[in-house]
């Protein structure tokens, strides 16, 4: 089995110095705000923290690809890192701490590239979270001062905790009736939102989460964290890996369940 360490050392590297970037900015009361043509909001820390990481990895990796939120995809070659600069822009405009720089490092393979390092990084939580492929997945302050991960052992839907980002998407896929039969079957639900819901499945304090509609640097460092805690990370469709546009993780446990209530009358 590959020996990532270095990877992910280097992966803990980029995630210190855009936290250093994104902190810096957070709570400006001149940070500059712009809308993409999709909507939604790009900051100028965003830029600057993908710019950084492009960077360093143009340095230390320079035949690796790099595929961003904001800048998009460069180069080419079986390895590919993504990234996601600020997961939870719309927190981190407003003041809202939960929001995180995510790092993965995909390989090609059967089935198209998977993700084989993940770093999950929330400066404002003082939290983060790693994983790489066949060594686990763990969460502290660094790679020597850390605690392993695992998902929960809970087997039955009346006992279980249910994390989700909004219903909007939900209802706009047509996938609304079968969202809430499952919120009503559940123990609890929260809508954490963004990467934290995947972490908590991978620390065991949340059982399942899902989104609709999402990008792969919204998924790939989760993916990777979740799978190597033990869990399951799939699309909706049950496809594995972070490819499906869309993601739903759990404990594995509960993952068929869950996959059945959020294709119900789709």
């Amino acid at each position: 089995m590959p020996d990532y360490h270095d990877d992910l050392r280097l992966a803990h590297v980029l995630a210190d110095a855009a936290d250093a970037a994104t902190m810096a900015r957070f709570k400006a009361l001149d940070l500059k705000v712009e809308t993409k043509p999709d909507m939604t909001p790009v900051s100028e820390a965003d830029k600057a923290a993908e710019e950084l990481i492009r960077g360093q990895l143009q340095r230390a990796r320079p035949r690796d690809a790099i595929l961003g939120e904001e800048y998009g995809i460069e180069g080419t070659g079986p390895r590919r890192w993504v990234v996601d600069p600020i997961d939870g822009t719309k927190n981190y405009v407003r003041g809202v701490p939960v929001w995180a720089t995510l790092i993965s490092l995909m390989e090609a393979g059967e089935g198209g590239f998977q993700p084989v390092v993940g770093v999950v990084s929330a400066p404002a939580l003082g939290r983060r979270w790693w994983a790489a492929k066949g060594h686990g997945a763990y969460s502290g302050r660094s790679l020597t001062s850390a605690s392993r991960l695992h998902v929960s052992r809970v087997s039955r839907m009346s006992d279980a905790s249910f994390a989700y980002s909004s219903l909007s998407g939900w209802e706009e896929q047509g996938r609304l009736n079968g969202f809430l039969d499952l919120t009503r079957e559940v123990w609890r639900t929260r809508a954490y939102g963004d990467f934290w819901p995947y972490m908590m499945v991978a620390e065991g304090s949340v059982d399942m989460c899902a989104e609709p509609e999402l990008s792969l640097w919204d998924m790939a460092a989760n993916a990777i964290v979740v799978t190597e805690a033990g869990g399951t990370f799939s699309g909706l469709d049950g496809r594995p890996g972070p490819h499906s546009g869309n993601a739903a993780a759990s404990n594995g446990l509960l993952h068929d369940e869950l996959l059945g209530y959020l294709n119900e009358r789709c």
